[in-house]
């Protein structure tokens, strides 16, 4: 019975220590983050006043069964102001319903007009969206690839304000900030938006400033083609294609500009399962990315150590919902040894120290809130109450994250399942 409490005392000490030393990690990149604005970075960029600086650029838009937005993409996309001849649109369509069919007709309208647009289909999904965007790689015209998921709206002015940047040829990627069209849909909306602010603004600026590894998130960015090459293209070895990249790409010396200043609207789930199964192949694919890249992190002779700390506790984000989640669950058994053993209180008085975690990321998240919403009494009031309901709402998927992060951890292998959209 002894060797049971001693074992529950050190499982629950490594999961809240591992909590705090991430919420420390957070603190940090709030001090980044928040020194970052007193600092003004001059980038050399082209010059899209000269034709012959205006790189050809290919748009992929992988896309499976997306009925309710596929015609608002297409559309969208069709507004980017851009030289035709130096812009090519692919379609990479891996549906296996009727909207084949109603995709490749609305793409051959397009294409009719002038414009460099094509569908592409494949017999299988090989790879699911990495498989997709490898094989459209193969045949891209463009020396930069521009990558948007179906349910993204980039401004027309998208392509003039990211691909200048890329005149710096250390420059592998540039990614925007996500916006959310549906923000006000329901309290999950609001939650999914508050939770995503905080990482596109806190912990992509924090890192990037400091010239840690940032990853690309998946769409509303744009690649160096030459870039994706040389970091070994996509592979769908994981459920999180970009993560996996983005640091096969950093780890060969190529950086990432990220643009907090350019936002690209895009559609949150609004229903519960659907935002489950995202949350689910996120946390697999960063538990997948951990295991993949943590000893290549720990190895690599040309990253500092504090980029490499940073980019292990990036890589195991996931994991903090096992943490959270192991903690919740012993923390029953925790009151129990804590009245039966008296010689423990002193143990017990030190681990108290840890409701810090809470208040760091109480204070963080405050920041990201108030910037977006400015401040006084009854902004924070009303971050107050959206703090802790987004506390609620994490601390209730913890259970079904944490079933992710131990078949990433443990290399149980899932489909790439697709989050659904349905133009709210």
């Amino acid at each position: 019975m002894i060797y049971l409490q001693y074992t529950i005392i050190v499982i629950y000490t490594i999961a809240i220590v591992l909590i705090f030393m991430y919420a420390l990690a957070q603190l940090n990149l709030l001090y980044n983050y928040l020194s970052s604005k007193k600092k003004r970075k001059d980038c050399e960029t082209f010059d899209f006043s000269k034709p012959e600086e205006i790189p050809y650029v290919t748009i992929q838009l992988p896309v499976f069964n997306e009925m309710y937005v596929m015609d608002r993409l297409l559309e969208n996309i069709a507004l980017l102001e851009y030289p035709r001849e130096k812009l090519e649109i692919q379609v990479l369509d891996d549906s296996t319903d009727e909207t084949v069919a109603t995709t490749k007709a609305h793409v051959e309208k397009l294409a009719a007009t002038g414009l460099d647009i094509t569908h592409i289909t494949r017999t299988n999904r090989t790879g699911f969206k990495a498989g997709a965007l490898k094989e459209g790689l193969e045949i891209a015209k463009g020396e930069f690839i521009a990558i948007f998921d179906a349910d993204f709206l980039p401004q027309p002015n998208w392509l003039k304000r990211t691909i200048p940047y890329f005149k710096n040829d250390k420059i592998g990627v540039v990614q925007t900030r996500w916006g959310h069209i549906n923000r006000n849909y329901s309290i999950l909306t609001k939650i999914q938006a508050f939770a995503l602010d905080a990482h596109f603004t806190l912990e992509q600026v924090g890192r990037s400033s400091k010239g840690h590894f940032i990853n690309f998130n998946g769409t509303a960015g744009a690649w160096r083609k030459d870039c994706i090459i040389d970091a070994g293209n996509w592979e769908g070895d994981t459920l999180t294609e970009d993560l996996d990249l983005s640091y096969r790409a950093q780890l060969k010396n190529w950086e990432f500009k990220y643009l907090e200043n350019v936002e690209t609207p895009a559609e949150l789930p609004i229903v519960i399962n659907a935002a489950r199964s995202q949350q689910f192949r996120w946390n697999k694919g960063g538990a997948e990315n951990f295991r993949k890249m943590l000893w290549r992190v720990v190895k690599s002779d040309n990253i500092s150590t504090k980029t490499k700390i940073h980019g292990l506790l990036h890589l195991l984000n996931s994991t903090m919902f096992l943490s959270i989640f192991t903690v919740a669950i012993l923390s029953i058994p925790m009151l129990y040894i804590k009245n039966e053993y008296a010689h423990l209180r002193f143990y017990f008085y030190f681990m108290s120290f840890f409701v810090l975690s809470t208040i760091i990321f109480f204070i963080c998240y405050w920041y990201m809130f108030k910037k977006s919403y400015g401040g006084g009494i009854k902004n924070f009031i009303k971050y107050t109450g959206t703090f802790f309901t987004f506390f609620s709402i994490a601390m209730g998927f913890s259970l079904h994250n944490t079933i992710a992060v131990l078949e990433g951890h443990f290399g149980k292998k899932s489909e790439f399942v697709r989050t659904p959209k349905f133009n709210i």
